[in-house]
């Protein structure tokens, strides 16, 4: 989660957005990879809803590039997809997000924008 953070507030600081607080979701839940509230506070769900194992830390910076858009946006719009998919770029030029083969095709993140936030990851 150190990790996380330090990414998240150099991230942050790029884009002008100021979370409060970054922590991991609390165990048990898995109705969605992350979470942010108005107050800037930002959970992120650290296992597999069905296996349990960690994530894999492209999908922790996804899903951490996702959040930090919704500190600007709290909706799917248009905008809030434009935000997110820059700081995800910021990130892969960073060195940050480092996806594999198989997420090349796209961010995690992105299959979510049809049914809102929510469900369990595509890949972990």
């Amino acid at each position: 989660m150190q990790q996380l953070r330090e990414w998240g507030t150099e991230l942050g600081r790029m884009f002008g957005l100021r979370y409060t607080t970054l922590d991991a979701e609390r165990e048990g839940v898995y109705g969605h990879y992350g979470i942010c509230y108005e107050d800037g506070v930002i959970k992120i769900r650290l296992r597999h809803a069905r296996t349990g194992r960690l994530l894999k830390e492209s999908s922790l910076v996804d899903t951490l590039c996702h959040e930090l858009a919704h500190l600007r946006h709290l909706d799917h719009s248009d905008r809030f997809k434009g935000l997110y998919l820059e700081i995800l770029d910021a990130a892969r030029e960073l060195g940050y997000y480092r996806p594999g083969p198989a997420e090349e095709l796209g961010p995690t993140q992105l299959d979510l924008f049809g049914g809102g936030c929510g469900t369990t990851p595509r890949h972990g």
